[in-house]
């Protein structure tokens, strides 16, 4: 169980410190407004644009990571144990 953990907490880490560094060069129009979920500027270049979608992966693969390793890979080795 300590190895889904530590594996769930490095996608946690990593993937929360690349979505909020994207959110931040993107979604944060200056300190006094909405800070990284602020509205994504509408005149973005190719590589603008790529970082958004990027900043989408990375949010989606952080949520999914956790609960693969922290609820559904345990869950299945509960019920494996429970069933033999």
């Amino acid at each position: 169980m300590a190895d889904e953990f530590a594996k769930g907490f490095g996608i946690l880490t990593g993937g929360g410190l690349v979505w909020m560094v994207l959110s931040g060069w993107y979604t944060t129009p200056s300190f006094e407004e909405t800070q990284l979920v602020a509205e994504i500027p509408a005149n973005l270049d190719a590589y603008g644009q790529a970082a958004i979608v990027l900043r989408e992966v990375f949010f989606w693969f952080t949520i999914l990571g956790v609960l693969t390793f922290w609820v559904v890979l345990p869950a299945l080795q509960q019920l494996r144990e429970a069933s033999t």
